[in-house]
């Protein structure tokens, strides 16, 4: 059976992205959202998995070590946990397919708590691309996890963004760097 790749929209929310957003990357946010949907068309084309891992939060959870480093963000069943703009209509326009995946995530890391290592490695997946934001948080840990068990990883530099771009630059030295990853 083929190899299949995954492409990893992470956490691309209107708290993280929408300038109303309450942990916002603003404008470097917004403005890669035009590649994470030439990504996810392509990757559908060519009949790859698009995932949306996406953060989820109760407000003021006393048990989860987020509450105490940044505001409420995330928050269950709110327009802040809704994917933005154009990735919302895309993912609503493409939810039903079998390529499509969204799962609400806990941690920093979209492997933690979660069946992705199990539903990359049942469908054969070795190759992923992680896109979204943040680049030195979610998209690092995710990053390092899917380093840690084996794939190999691609991240677009147009297509990941943070809030602190000392910290994106950053990022993306150490993918490449420590982690092997090939810088598009």
């Amino acid at each position: 059976m083929k190899s299949a790749e995954a492409l990893l929209i992470i956490d691309y929310t209107n708290d993280f992205v929408a300038d109303q957003g309450s942990l916002t990357t603003a404008k470097p946010g917004q403005e890669i959202q035009s590649q994470i949907i030439k990504l996810a068309n392509e990757f559908k084309q060519n009949g790859n998995f698009i995932i949306f891992p996406t953060d989820l939060h109760d407000l003021n959870d006393p048990y989860h070590p987020e509450t105490k480093l940044f505001p409420p963000h995330n928050l269950a069943e709110t327009w802040g946990h809704e994917l933005y703009d154009q990735v919302q209509q895309w993912y609503q326009k493409n939810q039903n397919s079998s390529q499509v995946y969204y799962y609400n995530k806990n941690r920093y890391s979209a492997f933690v708590n979660s069946n992705l290592d199990n539903f990359l490695r049942s469908r054969h997946i070795k190759k992923l691309t992680l896109v979204g934001v943040c680049t030195d948080i979610c998209i690092l840990h995710t990053a390092v996890s899917a380093y840690n068990l084996n794939y190999q990883l691609r991240i677009p530099a147009s297509a990941v963004a943070s809030f602190d771009p000392a910290g994106h630059k950053w990022a993306l030295n150490h993918f490449k760097t420590c982690l092997g990853a090939e810088i598009i």
